[in-house]
């Protein structure tokens, strides 16, 4: 699985998000815990929830 992070991502590269792609689906993980529990979350859900944060729909 090929992770990658947010070009925003500071010089040191902790506290990040991480995001692999897979067939049906996106696998997101902690990147201080690379070895950790990740969340998989289905194609259309995860391009949902972008939108909605692109609307400010949600308090990040």
């Amino acid at each position: 699985m090929k992770w990658r992070k947010s070009s925003y991502t500071g010089a040191n590269g902790g506290d990040c998000v991480e995001l692999a792609d897979l067939d049906r689906s996106i696998a997101v993980r902690d990147s201080k815990n690379p070895d950790g529990p990740t969340l998989t979350v289905a194609r259309h859900t995860w391009a949902a929830l972008l939108i909605d944060v692109k609307r400010g729909r949600h308090d990040l």
